[in-house]
């Protein structure tokens, strides 16, 4: 006779409909590996969950087991928190379906899902709800930092258009948030990170956008020796645009690939990325200011479906990249920020590297800021610096870069950052990227997760 030693992540494979890979297994690496190259965790195990019940077994598992537990949806996040070492990774990447219902105007998306599989969904119907700026993007990541993009002037943060999460709590048991159940979650939810529990499915109201879902965008790329003028323009310019007009704005190297003309290849511009969603026949009056103002490279703006604006840097950033994120929320955009923004802007150390200002405008600024979790609603710009190379003997240049350039930046912010740019940063820069609304969110912590189970995140600690 032969005895066979049963282990307890044997107990969680077998309660499982999807895969558990653990260190032995072939396909480790691959399930370890996240968007950003340049985190390397090494998990206990990672459950591949192919439905609800799989999230609550992996739950209950790792609170019986006293594990770290890790949750992972499109694998986006900066820090790389979806992945930890001697975690148990609860990966919802599987869980990717989409249901639009066009006569109550919501789509319902699951977990695993990135913006591509939304924008997907929604086109068909010339619907759009607010999103990021890269179809790669996790739906839930995004979602519960707050969700700023191109529609955000017009119809607020992905937050604001959330109507409905199901989630799975650190004791395993499983709910529906909205404004009439559980509503103090529903708050939570909507800026306030993975710190509450599991969300397996988001609903979100859905807007028809430009004409049946065409839109009119693209960048406006002028010469780097350009920038002061283009910045002191744009940041006078945006609060006066129609809500239906977007644009964020960055310090780029011009990309060595078509459609951009090769005599441009290389060249440090500062750019303008517009989205006009309204209708195409006041188009040429409502442009008219972006595209008759000072002497670009490039006017590249045309008609597309939305997707195709949204995915269009998909192929510039595919995963696998070295990033270093430093970011900080601006009320404006000072002649001294743009001092430090041309500095900067002339020594981008990589191809990849940039510096960009989203604005937090229009419908998202008339939210009230104790509305939601998420507190910039005065205003101004969610700002990021990326320093990114394919190549990890780069790492620590375009590190270094990108600490030197937020450290001479950050005394012209409000002082705190969009959580969704945030590093591994500590305490005390999470709880001032949440400002006046930490104390409630340490509030509403303690009701759900006491034990600060799901903790590996922009971390809201419980009250005491």
């Amino acid at each position: 006779m032969t005895t066979t030693t049963v282990t307890p992540y044997d107990e969680l494979a077998a309660a499982l409909r999807g895969d558990l890979i653990t260190p032995q297994d072939p396909g480790y690496d691959e399930a370890r590996s996240v968007y950003n190259a340049m985190i390397d965790k090494r998990p206990a195990a990672v459950a591949r969950c192919r439905d609800v019940a799989d999230v609550i077994a992996c739950v209950r598992f790792g609170r019986d087991h006293g594990l770290e537990i890790a949750v992972r949806g499109g694998g986006h996040n900066a820090a790389g928190l979806g992945v930890w070492d001697d975690a148990l990774v609860i990966d919802l990447s599987l869980l990717r379906s989409t249901t639009v219902d066009p006569v109550n105007r919501t789509v319902r998306a699951d977990a695993g899902c990135t913006w591509g599989d939304v924008d997907h969904a929604t086109a068909a119907f010339g619907m759009a709800t607010p999103s990021g700026f890269i179809a790669s993007t996790g739906v839930a990541g995004l979602t519960l930092g707050g969700g700023i993009g191109y529609l955000t002037r017009r119809f607020g943060l992905t937050s604001d258009n959330l109507l409905s999460a199901d989630v799975v709590l650190a004791d395993g048991t499983f709910l529906t948030a909205n404004e009439s159940s559980h509503s103090d979650l529903y708050w939570a939810l909507r800026g306030g990170g993975g710190n509450f529990g599991v969300v397996t499915s988001f609903t979100f109201r859905c807007h028809d956008i430009g004409e049946n879902g065409t839109i009119i965008g693209g960048p406006v790329l002028y010469d780097f020796a350009d920038t002061d003028a283009v910045m002191r323009w744009y940041r006078e310019l945006i609060p006066s645009l129609p809500e239906e007009l977007n644009g964020w704005i960055g310090l780029i190297t011009i990309p060595p690939a078509p459609p951009f003309p090769e005599e441009l290849w290389g060249r440090k511009s500062c750019a303008i990325v517009w989205c006009y969603t309204g209708p195409h026949d006041r188009a040429d009056e409502v442009l008219e200011p972006i595209t008759t103002f000072g002497s670009p490279l490039v006017v590249g703006l045309h008609d597309m479906p939305f997707p195709v604006l949204q995915s269009a840097f998909d192929a510039l950033y595919p995963a696998g990249l070295q990033w270093y994120w430093r970011a900080d929320v601006f009320t404006s955009i000072s002649d001294a920020a743009i001092d430090v923004h041309r500095k900067y802007g002339a020594q981008l150390p990589s191809g990849h590297s940039t510096m960009h200002l989203y604005p937090i405008d229009g419908a998202a600024s008339r939210v009230p800021e104790g509305a939601t979790a998420f507190p910039y609603r005065d205003g101004g710009w969610a700002g990021v610096i990326v320093g990114v190379d394919p190549d990890p003997a780069n790492a620590e240049a375009i590190s270094r870069w990108a600490r030197d350039y937020w450290e001479e930046l950050h005394p012209t912010s409000a002082g705190g950052a969009y959580v969704n740019f945030l590093m591994d940063e500590g305490q005390d820069r999470v709880k001032a990227s949440y400002r006046g609304n930490y104390e409630r969110l340490a509030q509403v912590k303690k009701r759900y997760d006491p034990d600060n189970t799901f903790h590996v995140n922009q971390n809201v600690r419980p009250a005491e």
